[in-house]
């Protein structure tokens, strides 16, 4: 069996489409803001990665969210992943200004949602359900006008009632749209839910057979991934994921867990998606990187301890066949031995080679020599380095490369006999300035000083180091999370230098919270 789809063509019914809405769903988590160069950053490696949409946002919440999806769009003006932008499909606005972004996109979609719960007509939308349904025509008839590449949406699906549920996805196939997402909007349902609305929807709704369903679930009781694989099972055949599973309250299913899953355990799910596992590692490296949310260390998939194994019983299997305990390889999601491989002798041609070896590819010609200019510096400090610090301070360099407010140099002088002291000099806006403050220990003079130099009034939720690598010659990576106005961000800082680290880390915070206060809050989002 084949479906006829406009961005996709004849679409086998063993495929599954991969959307990823991290640079949407994702980026609404608290903290996890990103500037537009962190957005492309991001777009870049999803495509790498082989994702076949690409949620980049939601256009009318704010100019920036308009021009990141726009920009977005017109990377991918030739080839590449379909470019979709969310609506509202009652937004005054929505529709039209999502077909405005995503118009340079060689493929491109419209996702209007609506809420159809009772619960949410009730008290969200305050709307009968026969209001609903003319909201539904109204917006897939409006968003059909932009694109043929249309989503619709049921917020609160898994908890809507069979009967109205089946109106309103004939109502949406009427009126244009060519994927149907059913999501579990607050993590509410069991495998068993999921399963049983997708084969009930195949089944009852007139024309289900034309159109392509999608799965969108949340972790809020840990079943996303359960859930998205039953919705598979159902007769889903586009997932709704996140790389690392970032996203509203506990998250959204994890692209990185669906994907081993359908390759792993292809006896019983056979299905196949177009994604590139080797580069999941690095997507997941890259997104902790910018957001400065690193993943917990048990995670499965791209967590530090995925294929680690510490009890003897299982060091003794695996030695004698990696089979025993592991059930995929390393390699087979990007995972490399960390290796001693670089020193202070090394040259650009060497540390050029090493970059791309890490996936970093072309780095700019000023990011080049930012990143080599650290690494020589760290090098001089340290006896040995390991990939995972060339990843460190590259990542470091390359997600400044477009802030405000930029590190320059600071000076501490602490102990037990008195007040510490901090010398702090930043650049800000192009202008060099410097400040001097007194703390409750370094790391509080440090902030005073930052404070001085650039007002601002935020209170510090977070503060925590942890090494890089082994050795107490090891660079400190040090995470940041401020808070102003019920709005977080983390930041992120590393060097051998624990005080450098956390200033670096402060300044990367402050920055992404710059990027926060000029956006305005979404209203009634899908999840």
């Amino acid at each position: 069996m084949t479906i006829s789809h406009p961005s996709f063509g004849d679409i086998d019914d063993s495929r599954i489409i991969i959307f990823d809405t991290t640079l949407r769903d994702g980026e609404q988590s608290p903290g996890f803001s990103m500037n537009l160069d962190e957005k492309l950053r991001m777009a870049d490696m999803l495509a790498e990665l082989g994702v076949d949409v690409i949620e980049a946002g939601f256009p009318v919440a704010s100019p920036g969210d308009w021009e990141s999806v726009n920009a977005i769009a017109a990377k991918f003006a030739k080839d590449g992943p379909v470019v979709a932008g969310l609506a509202r499909t009652g937004g005054r606005d929505d529709i039209a200004r999502a077909g405005e972004a995503i118009r340079p996109a060689a493929r491109r979609r419209i996702h209007n949602f609506i809420s159809t719960s009772p619960l949410h007509m009730k008290y969200k939308l305050r709307m009968e359900p026969e209001t609903v349904l003319e909201l539904i025509v109204q917006g897939n008839e409006q968003a059909r006008r932009f694109t043929d590449d249309v989503e619709w949406s049921a917020e609160d699906g898994s908890r809507t009632e069979p009967e109205f549920l089946c109106r309103c996805v004939e109502a949406a196939i009427k009126a244009g749209a060519t994927t149907i997402n059913i999501p579990d909007t607050v993590g509410y349902a069991t495998p068993e839910d999921m399963e049983r609305i997708f084969r009930m929807l195949k089944e009852r709704v007139p024309g289900a057979e034309k159109v392509i369903f999608s799965a969108h679930n949340h972790d809020d009781l840990g079943l996303a991934v359960a859930n998205t694989i039953a919705s598979i099972k159902g007769g889903a055949r586009q997932v709704e994921c996140t790389i690392n599973g970032i996203g509203e309250r506990a998250g959204n299913a994890a692209l990185e867990e669906i994907a081993m899953a359908l390759r792993t355990r292809h006896d019983v799910l056979p299905y196949v998606s177009g994604l590139v596992t080797e580069n999941i590692l690095r997507t997941s490296k890259l997104l902790a990187s910018i957001t400065g949310f690193d993943v917990q260390p048990n995670k499965a998939i791209v967590g530090r301890n995925a294929f680690a194994h510490e009890s003897g019983i299982h060091q003794d299997g695996v030695l004698k066949n990696a089979a025993t305990y592991e059930i995929m390889t390393p390699e087979s999601v990007g995972w490399t031995k960390s290796s001693l491989v670089m020193g202070k002798h090394s040259g650009r041609a060497a540390f050029r080679d090493k970059l791309k070896a890490l996936g970093y590819g072309e780095l700019g010609e000023n990011a080049l020599n930012d990143a080599f200019r650290r690494f020589k510096e760290v090098a001089d400090r340290k006896k040995v380095i390991y990939d995972d610090d060339i990843v460190a301070l590259v990542d470091d360099e390359v997600n400044r490369s477009h802030e405000r407010i930029r590190f320059v140099s600071v000076e501490v002088r602490a102990g037990s006999r008195g007040p510490a002291t901090a010398a702090v000099e930043l650049e800000v806006d192009g202008e060099l300035k410097q400040a001097d403050a007194q703390g409750d220990g370094p790391v509080d003079a440090i902030f005073n000083a930052i404070g001085i130099i650039f007002t601002h009034d935020v209170e510090l939720k977070l503060y925590s180091v942890g090494a890089v690598t082994d050795g107490a010659d090891a660079q400190a990576r040090v995470t940041v999370r401020l808070e102003e106005n019920g709005k977080m961000v983390d930041g992120q800082g590393a060097d051998t230098d624990t005080m450098v680290a956390s200033t670096r880390a402060y300044v990367h915070a402050l920055n992404k919270l710059l990027v926060k206060r000029d956006r305005r809050e979404p209203e009634a989002l899908t999840a």
